[in-house]
């Protein structure tokens, strides 16, 4: 089912539903394309679909993105973050309301890949955000997150020129450094919640680096924070059902869901 959290185009996601008689707990499905307005939650429904297969109900969620266009721009920093907290928080609402009372949102975690994975991470990080920062003070606060190749050290993204500027892009030309200091999920840790960085050796569009920076950050601070190294898989392989790849991706989610 379609559940809108605001008026732009893009502010909605999918809720799609187990069966069974409930409670469910709650994967926040969170897609990449490096904020952009190239890719969006079609991305998500295949990994949607197997999530719910495994008992889980799927919030697949769209977002505003870097960019002009008038259905899916309109986003960047702290916009797209924005968005993905109104999100999350619809679902003490309408996502309830939805599903006849049958989320347990006690256990809810994100799940992103890329771009996406650094929505996930700072989903995670809302507990943590000073007051009056954007997106503080969380309705929903989530239990966990997995990052499939997520982009979790955005300083280091921009220094790196990922996605041939998209960290730039995302922050805006008037960004400073209290601005990553809010919105990188690495600057934010101790997040309080565990957290599984999946990430394949192959990746040549999101560096290992990323992930092995924030885990390091995280259990340095504290966190339990985990990273699974996949051997040979590339960038598009962790968001592949038919891969092995997806399928660790799905058991870490599994795993901080129980």
């Amino acid at each position: 089912m379609i559940l809108r959290y605001g008026e732009h185009p893009s502010q909605y996601g999918e809720l799609t539903l187990p069966d069974g008689p409930g409670p469910w707990p709650v994967a926040v499905v969170v897609h990449g394309g490096f904020w952009r307005p190239t890719y969006g939650l079609e991305l998500g429904r295949p990994l949607a679909a197997d999530l719910v297969e495994h008992g889980v109900a799927a919030w697949n969620v769209e977002y505003r993105r870097v960019g002009d266009d008038p259905v899916a721009g309109g986003g960047g920093w702290p916009t797209t973050c924005l968005d993905v907290a109104a999100a999350v928080d619809l679902l003490a609402g309408e996502g309830q309301r939805a599903a006849h009372q049958r989320l347990d949102l006690r256990r809810v975690v994100p799940i992103g890949h890329s771009a996406g994975g650094h929505l996930a991470g700072w989903l995670a990080a809302r507990a943590t955000l000073p007051s009056g920062a954007p997106g503080g003070a969380p309705v929903v606060k989530v239990s966990g997150f997995v990052s499939q190749a997520g982009v979790l050290d955005l300083a280091d993204g921009a220094r790196q020129h990922l996605g041939a500027g998209a960290v730039d892009a995302l922050l805006g030309t008037r960004a400073g450094p209290e601005d990553v200091a809010l919105a990188s999920p690495v600057e934010r840790v101790p997040l309080g919640v565990a957290s599984v960085c999946l990430h394949g050796t192959a990746d040549d569009v999101v560096p290992l680096r990323q992930s092995e920076r924030f885990v390091a950050a995280a259990t340095k601070a504290g966190d339990d924070a985990r990273l699974v190294r996949l051997d040979g898989a590339d960038h598009s392989d962790v968001v592949d059902p038919r891969l092995p790849a997806w399928a660790a991706c799905r058991e870490a989610l599994l795993g901080l869901l129980r």
